[in-house]
């Protein structure tokens, strides 16, 4: 039989979160089905089943994504084995993830992240504005381990691709409403279908999101909220269809985020600051600084697909995106103005990628593909610190400028190929060459007050430009055992660009101005796809193996200033060496027609070989940061039909993660011990049209750190906390 692919775009398997089928003869009898489902994805650029895939992978269907009540994608933490994700410190919508112990938690320009995020098939080169909330979406996808060949650079941990949902032909929408704990007050909707009918060959979808809710903690100096939420958000698509074989779709994309200050907790009295003593709430702060915290984020594209013969199928996909933040950090949280910092980031990006994808119904199918990206990331921002307990001179207080703009010129030629070498044996190779220049400028200088305009000193002056080539190819091997199991083995590499740092300061340690390294990951992977008890059972297995070179890291480096006294700026440096090794184990169990069991487990063990400091190799005392040894997730969901002609799904998870160290600087204070949180919810669908979801998130209200600041210099040493207990309830109408 011959095998057609009419999609060239890029996704990924449905794995464990696939809802069970429910057949229009259960919604009317009564009877639930009692088997679970099997998906046709594009995980290699080409249609195939789940089973099919030789790919560590989990991805989300949107009903998926309401029952576990993922909000934006800081909620998949829990669902996706070895998958650290959540807001960056003080930030809303700034973020910082890791996959398999690989990742970047700096999110200033010059800095690129480890997990690639994917906005339908277009990546977001910065991390501000990337935690997005999810509305109207058709799926997330996240990809395991290193996907160097298909996705490219700076997805060396993994990628996570947020799919919107598409244009359909039939008119069709949605809209929600959500009110909760702390005045929370969320307002989604959706709309799209053909213009002018059916057979028009015109479609669109529109889509907006007001998501709101009220501080978890107050500055108490002004009395304003902190780590409150305001984010709005809309998208639009249009699409041109030529018959079955060429469309041409536009899409775009915005996001403004106006919520205030995220509060950090003092985790030890600041001996500058005697007067503040730790507050004895998580989220309440005494800054006096401006509640600024805004980010806005947009993007559109062009895609064509052409179906060019029954073999043949070329997509192209011309992208731009630019984002602007404005931040106010207060590094100590009191009113004293010890480590205050006002950051601005400014980003354009604009990328091509032309893709091939062959597929003739033979022994042998691919894709081959080009794709450029020319981007501007850039900002300053302007640091105030003062130690009261040193007399004032002209480095106390002190007042820095760290202000530049790097440019990204990266071009990649890829290719991946399948071959069939017997009934039973595929063999899949690729790889991806990339050429990238990264062209820095960067003035960092101090100031003598706060108006920033009589300098007396520079840190750093620079315009330099690197070049980074890299090499990375892909071979696995699967054997069908059975018709419901698979295995397989892979060999891949991935790697991070590397750069500049801006922060620098090479006037007190000249070798801050010099580029750091990329890093590269060797990964080896074995796994399984099973199916299992007349598909009542998915089992999916991996153990992977990653060496790891040239790590990149981020810091805070003393040093001495004119007048003898100690500051410190942000450093990055190559750490050395390390591996990463691990075990992954997803499974969903649907033992009756009315029960379902799911949920993943995963071992991690993240060790330095080599991490040079000041010239010594200091690794045994190193550990690897978002890498908890050991972390797991239970769902279990009972379902029933209901004689008015609806459906009623309970569902209450587990998860726990083990201890975990958040920040390079390994403070045992910000470190977070291991720990579990249980959820809840209850769905009720009423009819087709209508349905109720009341949601129970950190039900135990358990106070967990994500990450935090150790600045001993200042004193500072203070901890950002996940969310608190909270409850919503919401009301959606499909038609």
């Amino acid at each position: 039989m011959k095998r057609k692919s009419l999609s060239t775009a890029i996704a990924v398997v449905l794995l464990a979160t696939t809802a069970p089928v429910w057949s229009q003869e259960a919604a009317t009898t009564g009877t639930q089905a009692t088997t679970l489902d099997s998906v046709t994805v594009t995980a290699r650029k080409r249609e195939e089943t789940l089973q099919d895939v030789p790919v560590a992978v989990t991805a989300f269907t949107s009903e998926a994504l309401d029952k576990l009540n993922v909000r934006d994608l800081g909620d998949l933490d829990t669902q996706v084995p070895n998958l650290t994700i959540y807001a960056a410190r003080g930030s809303t919508s700034t973020v910082t993830a890791y996959l398999r112990g690989i990742g970047q938690a700096d999110p200033l320009w010059g800095v690129d992240p480890g997990v690639g995020i994917y906005l339908d098939d277009v990546y977001i080169a910065r991390p501000q504005g990337a935690l997005l909330d999810v509305f109207d979406v058709e799926r997330i996808e996240v990809l395991r381990g290193p996907q160097g060949t298909l996705y490219g650079k700076n997805t060396i941990g993994g990628a996570i691709k947020y799919v919107s949902r598409g244009l359909g032909t039939e008119p069709e929408g949605f809209a929600s409403v959500t009110v909760g704990s702390y005045n929370q007050l969320d307002v989604k909707a959706g709309l799209g279908g053909a213009i002018g009918g059916a057979d028009s060959g015109l479609r669109a979808r529109v889509a907006v999101a007001s998501m709101n809710r009220d501080g978890y903690g107050e500055n108490t100096t002004n009395g304003q909220e902190v780590s409150d939420k305001e984010i709005n958000a809309a998208r639009l698509q249009l699409g041109a269809y030529a018959g079955d074989n060429v469309d041409v779709q536009f899409a775009f994309d915005w996001m403004g985020d106006k919520s205030g200050m995220r509060g950090a907790q003092m985790l030890a009295a600041n001996p500058l600051a005697p007067a503040y003593p730790p507050l004895s709430d998580r989220y309440d702060i005494r800054s006096g600084m401006r509640n600024v915290n805004d980010t806005d984020m947009k993007g559109g594209s062009v895609t064509v697909n052409w179906r060019a013969s029954e073999d043949w199928t070329l997509k192209y996909v011309l992208a731009k995106r630019e984002s602007d933040t404005e931040t106010n950090i207060d590094f100590d949280t009191t009113p004293l103005t010890l480590v205050d910092v006002r950051a601005f980031y400014n980003d354009n990006q604009l990328s091509n990628e032309l893709q091939v994808n062959y597929d003739g119904g033979g022994r042998a199918r691919g894709v081959m593909g080009l794709y450029a990206f020319d981007g501007d990331a850039g900002g300053q921002v302007l640091n105030h610190f003062w130690n009261p307990a040193l007399p004032p001179a002209l480095t106390n207080p002190l007042y820095g400028d760290t202000q530049g703009v790097v440019n990204t010129k990266s071009y990649a030629v890829y290719a991946d190929w399948t071959f069939d070498l017997a009934e039973k044996w595929k063999l899949d190779v690729g790889a991806r060459y990339t050429d990238e220049d990264k062209h820095a400028i960067a003035l960092n200088r101090f100031y003598t007050d706060l108006s920033y305009s009589t300098s007396w000193g520079t840190a750093a002056n620079f315009d330099k430009t690197v070049n980074f080539k890299n090499f990375s190819p892909k071979v696995s091997i699967d054997y069908q055992i059975t018709p419901d199991i698979m295995v397989y083995a892979l060999a891949t590499r991935g790697f991070k660009s590397g750069g500049y740092n801006i922060r620098a300061n090479t006037t007190a340690v000249p070798r801050s101005g010099e580029p750091f390294d990329d890093e590269q990951v060797d990964s080896y992977e074995i796994g399984s796809k099973m199916s299992l008890l007349d598909q009542r059972m998915f089992l999916n297995l991996a153990y992977f193996y990653n060496k790891y070179e040239d790590i990149q890291l981020s810091v805070f480096t003393s040093y001495t200033l004119p007048n003898g006294s100690q500051s410190f700026f942000g450093d990055f440096t190559n750490a050395g060496k390390g591996h990463v090794e691990g075990l992954e184990v997803e499974y969903q169990y649907l033992p009756t027609r009315n029960w379902m069991i799911s949920g993943n487990l995963a071992w991690l063990d993240a060790k330095y070989d080599e991490f040079i400091s000041s010239g010594v190799d200091i690794a045994d005392t190193q550990k690897f940061t978002n890498a908890p040894d050991f972390s797991g997730a239970l769902n279990l969901e009972y379902r029933t039909d209901l004689a008015s002609g609806g459906n009623l799904s309970a569902r209450v998870s587990y998860a726990y993660q083990s201890e975990v160290w958040p920040t390079t600087d390994l403070s045992p204070a910000i470190k977070q011990d291991g720990y579990g949180l249980v959820n809840a919810g209850v769905i009720w669908k009423i009819d087709n049209a209508w349905s109720l979801s009341l949601q129970g998130t950190n039900l135990a209200d358990k106070e967990f750190r994500t990450t935090g600041y150790n600045i001993p210099a200042y004193g500072v040493l203070t901890g950002f906390y996940g969310p608190p207990r909270q409850v919503s309830l919401t009301a959606r109408w499909d038609f």
